[in-house]
């Protein structure tokens, strides 16, 4: 598994564009011990760990059946903003959910809707699929 290897000391403000600070935010998620409570907030904090780099909390929430053997992160990729624009099911009553989104990055933007489901009570990533 790959270890955590952030580009910089973590943010003060999250990245994920909630109000707050990233280690009362995602960074308690990516800190271990604590799981995202919905797709919403794994989204979130997943989207927080490609702005920070921290592959192995990116690595840790994908479901194992289509988690890629390696992950490496682009070290000029500079996120920039999330826009969360759809959210179906995902919540603590359901095992799966959906969360469709934008995120911005300098020079461009991803327009993704992804798939969520609960593994042994915690959410992971399971896939997306690209729109626009």
């Amino acid at each position: 598994m790959a270890r955590r290897t952030p580009r910089t000391a973590p943010p003060a403000a999250c990245p994920c564009g909630l109000p707050g600070n990233y280690a009362d935010c995602c960074g308690r998620f990516h800190a271990g011990g604590v799981a995202a409570p919905s797709a919403e907030a794994l989204m979130r904090s997943r989207y927080s760990a490609f702005a920070v780099g921290d592959v192995e909390y990116l690595v840790r929430t994908w479901h194992p059946r289509t988690r890629p053997g390696q992950l490496d992160l682009d070290p000029g990729m500079r996120w920039t903003g999330l826009e969360i624009l759809a959210t179906e099911g995902g919540s603590a009553f359901h095992s799966t959910g959906t969360v469709t989104f934008r995120a911005s990055y300098r020079g461009g933007s991803l327009h993704e809707r992804s798939r969520f489901e609960r593994v042994d009570g915690a959410w992971v990533y399971v896939d997306g699929e690209f729109l626009d």
